[in-house]
């Protein structure tokens, strides 16, 4: 007698999910890495290289993670045919969520902060999914809870599992695609990987990678104004919390349980007004913008590079552009919403670009 597919196998509408995601997955080259020439630190023998995220088919590194999340739901039994998924995210974790949640023909809510770009909800809406706004970034997650329970469905809850849904290890993670693009450089282990943390997924992955490879790589983590992950990095109170962050993507108000303090091995705090003029700095640099997450990155990567010369070492620091700038024309990258926003740009766009010509 013929018989039905459990809920845990390869037929029926899990495994036609899951052969979707790899097949979007085969699809997609993996990301450039750039480097980055300042010719005083090059000639110091300090290479700066960046892996640009930018190129996911949703336009940032979220793109991994929500493929990862998904799976990883899919495949713990969360997920089935026609189930709600509802996501707490101030825009790029949305974005790269509605994308695979139409893939698999999903309904999808995206539960954000008011001041989330026009730009992110936008192309969220692109995607079929709906936004649902509230006042302050620290309300995401019980109204997530409260969606996901009025609609049946599930909260894929980035901020808990982005640390375990990737495999460390490798199975082409980021850490492992970094790895094997540094191969043939100069220097081919970095000395450093700048990673900034929203979830902290990303620096959990790479430190857990390091270690398992036993690289003599230190991982850094440049944490913007008004987050919480310094303080808990410094002290390790989990109960802490802070006003939030105003750079997009990155940063958080509470610890989040994807922040694993003991696989970062410094944390660097970015006032505001640097990670924007880094975020300047660096996108004319390219000659193409990038958004201000990549800024705080920036800023990371040029006070290690600073330390790394006056005291005669020389290797590779490695980071992340984590987005286009275009998601940002009408805020980060208009003169008028920033002075508004942080105030006077000047002093630290002269600190940056200081640190640049080296």
């Amino acid at each position: 007698m013929q018989q039905t597919p459990s809920s845990s196998s390869c037929g029926g509408w899990l495994g036609g999910a899951i052969r979707r995601i790899e097949a979007d997955y085969q699809r997609s080259a993996d990301t450039h890495l750039i480097p980055l020439p300042l010719p005083a630190l090059a000639a110091a023998g300090i290479d700066l290289y960046l892996k640009d995220e930018s190129t996911h088919p949703t336009g940032s590194l979220k793109h991994r993670l929500a493929r990862s999340l998904f799976l990883y739901a899919l495949c713990n039994g969360w997920v089935r045919e026609g189930t709600t998924i509802v996501e707490a995210s101030s825009g790029s974790t949305a974005v790269s969520e509605a994308y695979f949640a139409r893939l698999l023909g999903l309904p999808f809510i995206a539960v954000m902060p008011r001041s989330t770009s026009p730009e992110k909800v936008a192309q969220i809406a692109f995607y079929g999914a709906r936004c649902h706004f509230v006042d302050h970034a620290a309300q995401v997650y019980e109204e997530a809870h409260a969606l996901a329970e009025q609609t049946g469905g599930h909260y894929m809850d980035q901020f808990t599992y982005a640390e375990r849904a990737t495999d460390w290890r490798g199975n082409n993670n980021i850490a492992e695609s970094m790895f094997q693009q540094m191969a043939r450089e100069r220097h081919p282990v970095p000395a450093w990987i700048v990673v900034g943390a929203g979830t902290g997924g990303t620096s959990a992955t790479i430190g857990r990678y390091v270690r398992y490879r036993c690289h003599d790589t230190q991982v850094c983590v440049p944490d913007p104004e008004g987050s919480v992950f310094s303080a808990y990095h410094r002290t390790g109170d989990a109960t802490l919390t802070a006003a939030g962050s105003r750079i997009e993507g990155i940063g958080r108000p509470r610890v989040e349980p994807s922040f694993i303090r003991t696989l970062v091995d410094r944390m660097i705090e970015v006032p505001n007004l640097d990670s924007v003029a880094a975020m300047h700095a660096l996108s004319a640099l390219l000659g193409r913008k990038v958004g201000p997450s990549t800024g705080t990155n920036f800023v990371g990567m040029l006070a290690i590079a600073r330390e790394m010369r006056a005291a005669g070492r020389q290797g590779s620091i490695l980071s992340l552009l984590c987005d286009a700038g275009e998601r940002y024309l009408p805020s980060y990258h208009d003169a008028a919403w920033v002075q508004n926003a942080f105030g006077d740009i000047g002093p630290a766009q002269q600190r940056i670009d200081a640190l640049v010509a080296g």
